[in-house]
């Protein structure tokens, strides 16, 4: 029953933590490598009209849920104009209006974007359309073209490739001549497809945007026509047939409506622009979760004052090298002097680097374990005898540091951060073993605490465990539960292995 008590314990910290690692990694798109960017796009509209004497409402077409884009931030620009923004079943629009201007005026809309967000087809199914009533000619062309591209389809995806194809044709019917005879423009021919998808009862629109691509100063918005098959939307080239939108192709308005309407203004003039920047992604993704309006990053430690957060970046490592401390003593074998030394060790050793760590580590502890055999000979009882090895273990440090400093050798300087009450410890620890089990064992003891303080170092040094533990910080759930398991674990170390290896011949 207890074991069952572990391993179910075990496995809900594993699925809560990996869930919420998995949360945040794919659905808020924090990210998994240090230092790792975004590419921002900023995409501005700037809006020219000449003014009269009368009021003026200008309607300009702005993005609604673009889909695999977030919108991280908007600004609207313009002298003197208030500004209303209206939503709509598939637009979203922005409506100037001031009651006189004259003169030629500019209106500016900005927005901030980058990949990644909702993905199209996540929304309730459209209902379905009403049979268009043209009138004739237009209604029998509709009719005989959609029956006739029905029994060379099977589903919606293949009645609007097919659909297109005709519209395409370089010798198209009377059918085909007659709907396009407005116009046989992508963004005509995009329209009359969704008319006759609309007579086949498919769901379908015209959508615009424009493939974001880096120092564009006159960008062009194409026509793409938009269908949906019964689960999601999916996109076709109205001129090629082709399904599916390019790389980074950002939708910015749907339906029939022209991207800029003025009323009261003349000369109406649209200049897109677009230009890509990168940004630090875990800003990007700090951005995303509060416009979803998670609680899971007001709540973490990317809230707290820079001050505390540098202190956790160091703190969260320690359960990391605790748990590889358990894998060598209880798995390998490997003896060191207390449990949790080596890896106090190990955070000192950030600090002196690896090389330098060792080396005073060991002169330090020679050192003292030279007093504290002085020490045995006075006779003196156990807290004062500490209490004078802490002391002779601090005026070592501050020795070593002041040499150091005169040397020109700077590392030096950082031995002050060495556990002071742990190497104190441990070095009672090895005189003990010393005079109990001889220092053969003494030095093994050393040596594995070393060996154990070097790995933990070289895994607690990595920037991408320091910044999945700091910013994915529920990894350490996966991380107790292993360490529960491993608690129960009663086998053979490796090393006794070897060490008994003679048993295993005979």
């Amino acid at each position: 029953m207890r074991r069952l008590h572990l391993y179910v314990l075990a496995g809900v910290l594993t699925f809560i933590g990996l869930g919420i690692f998995l949360y945040k990694a794919l659905g808020l798109g924090f990210p998994l490598a240090p230092r790792a960017e975004a590419e921002v796009w900023t995409l501005q509209v700037r809006v020219t009209i000449d003014g009269g004497t009368g009021p003026i409402k200008a309607t300009l077409q702005i993005p609604r849920d673009p889909p695999r884009f977030t919108i991280l931030d908007e600004n609207f620009v313009s002298r003197g104009y208030g500004l209303t923004t209206q939503e709509g079943d598939d637009t979203r629009e922005a409506q100037w209006a001031i009651r006189e201007a004259r003169g030629r005026q500019s209106l500016y809309y900005r927005a901030q974007v980058t990949v990644g967000g909702r993905r199209s087809g996540l929304e309730q199914p459209p209902p379905l359309p009403e049979i268009p009533d043209l009138e004739e000619p237009f209604g029998t062309a509709m009719s005989t073209l959609v029956a006739e591209v029905r029994s060379h389809s099977a589903d919606a995806t293949t009645l609007s490739r097919e659909l297109l194809r005709h519209l395409n044709d370089s010798s198209p019917d009377e059918n085909v001549e007659l709907l396009l005879s407005e116009g046989r423009s992508p963004a005509s021919r995009a329209s009359v497809a969704a008319l006759l998808l609309a007579g086949a009862r498919i769901p379908a629109r015209v959508a615009y945007g424009l493939e974001l691509q880096d120092r564009q100063r006159y960008a062009v918005f194409t026509p793409w026509l938009e269908v949906h098959d019964g689960d999601r939307w999916i996109y076709f080239d109205p001129v090629s047939g082709e399904k599916g939108l390019p790389d980074n192709f950002f939708i910015w308005w749907r339906g029939d409506l022209p991207l800029i309407d003025a009323q009261g203004a003349s000369n109406p003039e649209v200049q897109i622009s677009v230009w890509g920047s990168f940004v630090a992604a875990l800003e990007i993704a700090e951005q995303r979760a509060d416009l979803q309006r998670s609680r899971l990053v007001e709540f973490s430690l990317l809230s707290l004052p820079i001050q505390t957060q540098a202190v956790f970046s160091v703190l969260l490592l320690v359960p990391i090298g605790a748990f590889l401390m358990v894998l060598l003593r209880n798995v390998i074998g490997i003896k060191t002097f207390g449990t949790f030394m080596p890896v106090l060790i190990a955070i000192a050793f950030r600090e002196t680097r690896l090389f330098w760590g060792l080396l005073l580590f060991t002169l330090v502890v020679g050192v003292g374990l030279a007093v504290r055999f002085y020490l045995e000979r006075l006779r003196l009882l156990m807290v004062p005898r500490l209490a004078a090895v802490l002391i002779t273990v601090i005026l070592i440090l501050a020795t070593i540091s002041i040499m150091s400093h005169k040397l020109g050798l700077e590392t030096g300087l950082s031995v002050a951060l060495f556990p002071l009450v742990i190497m104190t410890m441990g070095i009672e620890h090895m005189s003990v073993v010393w005079e109990e089990r001889g220092p053969a064992e003494a030095f093994q003891e050393g040596a594995g605490t070393l060996l154990v303080a070097a790995l933990a170092y070289q895994l607690m040094s990595l920037d991408f465990v320091e910044h999945l533990v700091f910013v994915f910080p529920e990894v350490l759930l996966v991380v107790l539960a292993a360490t529960l398991l491993l608690g129960r674990y009663s086998g053979y170390r490796l090393l006794e292995l070897f060490r008994f290896r003679a048993l295993g011949t005979r």
